[in-house]
């Protein structure tokens, strides 16, 4: 019994850690392209649903590409439905990775390990280390199943198990549901529903399992997945909450659905691999074993996703719906990655300057309501000495950062076509103010942590120091607004306007450093809260210079 426990537990072992390898190694050589045909899905349904189809296919691990969209969603890069569209497409390409274990390749497993370790540790190139991962990996997955089939050899002789496995009988509604539940219990401990399928294709194969107990337990991985896009989306936005969301239910219905038909989808199964693969019947016995039955029960998992991702294609606005009423969000103002996704960039104009260059124009005024929305919690939040609602600016900072990124590889793509003069000296204009609007949300954030810090610490402002902070913060915000406008409408002649509160920043920066120091020496304030005070002026004024900056793309002179 011991040899049994440990053969299969140490089969699994490989397995889980041959996806891994394999899973990392995919995702080395072809990450880039996958986030790339990520940033294509547009709002077209059948387009994401490709694009998930295609990804997941590529680096065969659906928890990665439900991982990655959770992110997306989260940072306002892609929207609900893309989101909804692509885990169609997802779930489908996950069948891939049984469809592989179903073919008899067994003996290939031990010279892909060798030409894999040999490739990752003895040849220079990276690129090359790469594919040695994914063969490893490949060459694990399959001795791992091996090892898990061998283990599985002697239980057909042991009564107590043939009684366990005949309790797993698909015959009844009841024996369905059993199937499924524990299905689903597997892939959440597994984390992994290739490893639930390696499994179940293993004990079958050894005829410890039914066809109709594989189908159900498959259906039960099925909904077991899903607890991946869950765990990513805890602490995230609500959106991604809703991905999350509508993930379960696409899975969980479907399960729903295909258990209504079962007879029928067995039968559709087996007609099917019949009539277009030509091989026997699944619980057709040669040698002790199903020789067939492996490629039933992969054929099993792919026709349930592909059913249902037609089924739900046709309906998804009603699942965005009843994911968006399961979540609902509260109203207190618009969410955050409702209001700072990529919204104009499309890199289909690339190739039409003109188009591209309006497009990007309008994305960073979008970013500058973004830093003005920063600015405007940041400030306010002194006066109620709140943490909660302080805390805001670390999301709305990275939000900032990424817009800066996307903005600014959209330009570079622009700038690498043949543009004239003028579209590059536009283009320079769109980074300048760009860069310029991602400092001044790093200067709002040196601000928040410095009120962070006198909250934290029971620290307080003079009246006359406080009565200085609004003054200059009311200052700079004015600041703000006006090179937003002047964005917004392209005025040239901002500068004089510009110069003038700038210079007022710097003059108040002076004056109010003075004014401290006189308080200091009064001693109307102490030392602590006036060294924040002073960090705070510093900020202020630096907020000023990049508006500055910012003023002077506009109007065209740099």
């Amino acid at each position: 019994m011991e040899f049994v426990i440990f053969q299969s537990l140490g089969g699994l072992g490989m397995f889980l850690f041959g996806m891994k390898i394999m899973s990392e190694g995919l995702q080395k050589i072809a990450g880039k392209r996958m986030r790339q045909i990520l940033n294509m899905v547009s709002n077209n349904r059948f387009v994401g649903c490709t694009a998930g189809m295609a990804v997941t296919t590529i680096v065969q691990s659906s928890s990665a590409t439900t991982v990655m969209l959770v992110g997306f969603v989260d940072a306002g890069l892609m929207t609900l439905t893309q989101a909804i569209g692509v885990i169609l497409g997802d779930n489908i390409g996950t069948t891939v990775t049984a469809q592989l274990i179903a073919f008899k390749i067994q003996d290939y497993a031990l010279p892909a390990i060798a030409l894999g370790v040999f490739l990752k540790f003895f040849v220079g190139r990276r690129k090359w280390a790469y594919i040695g991962d994914v063969l490893l990996g490949f060459g694990l997955i399959f001795y791992g199943l091996t090892t898990m089939k061998m283990s599985f050899v002697p239980l057909k002789e042991s009564e107590a198990f043939i009684s366990l496995f005949t309790r797993f009988n698909a015959d009844s509604l009841a024996g369905i549901l059993l199937c499924v539940l524990v299905g689903t219990t597997l892939t959440m401990v597994l984390q992994s529903s290739s490893a639930t399928v390696g499994i179940t294709m293993a004990l079958a194969c050894q005829g410890l399992l039914t066809f109709e107990a594989s189908v159900a337990l498959i259906l039960g991985d099925n909904i077991g997945t899903t607890i991946t896009a869950e765990l990513a989306s805890i602490g995230s936005g609500i959106n991604a909450h809703r991905t999350a969301r509508a993930h379960t239910l696409f899975n969980v219905i479907g399960v729903l659905n295909i258990i209504l038909f079962f007879p029928f989808f067995i039968k559709l199964v087996l007609w099917t691999t019949a009539r277009f693969i030509d091989i026997g019947h699944p619980d057709l016995i040669v040698g002790g074993e199903k020789p067939n039955i492996a490629r039933h029960i992969a054929n099993s998992h792919t026709m349930f996703n592909v059913v249902n991702a037609l089924f739900f294609l046709l309906i998804l606005p009603y699942l965005t719906r009843v994911a968006i009423w399961m979540t609902p969000h509260k109203k207190e103002g618009e969410e955050i990655e409702d209001f700072y996704h990529i919204k104009y960039l499309d890199t289909k104009f690339i190739d039409t300057p003109s188009v591209a260059l309006t497009q990007a124009r309008a994305e960073v005024i979008r970013m500058s309501e973004a830093v003005k929305v920063m600015y405007d919690d940041v400030i306010n939040s002194l006066n109620g000495r709140k943490l909660k609602e302080l805390s805001k600016w670390r999301k709305r900072e990275d939000v900032i950062d990424l817009l800066q990124k996307e903005i600014t590889q959209f330009l570079v793509k622009v700038m690498q076509r043949p543009i004239v003069p003028e579209e590059s000296k536009e283009v320079a204009s769109l980074m300048r103010m760009t860069n310029n609007l991602e400092r001044i949300g790093d200067a709002i954030e040196n601000i928040a942590e410095l009120e962070e810090e006198l909250i934290e610490q029971e620290l307080y402002f003079s009246e006359g120091g406080l009565k200085d902070y609004e003054t200059i913060s009311c200052e700079v915000r004015k600041f703000i607004a006006l090179v937003l406008n002047a964005m917004r409408h392209e005025d040239r002649e901002i500068m004089p306007h510009a110069q003038k509160i700038e210079d007022s920043v710097n003059n108040m920066r002076e004056v109010m450093r003075e004014k401290h120091h006189m308080r200091l020496k009064n001693g109307m304030c102490t030392v602590d809260p006036g060294l924040i005070f002073v960090d705070m002026l510093t900020s202020f004024e630096k907020i000023g210079d990049y508006c500055y900056n910012i003023a002077q793309a506009v109007a065209g002179q740099k």
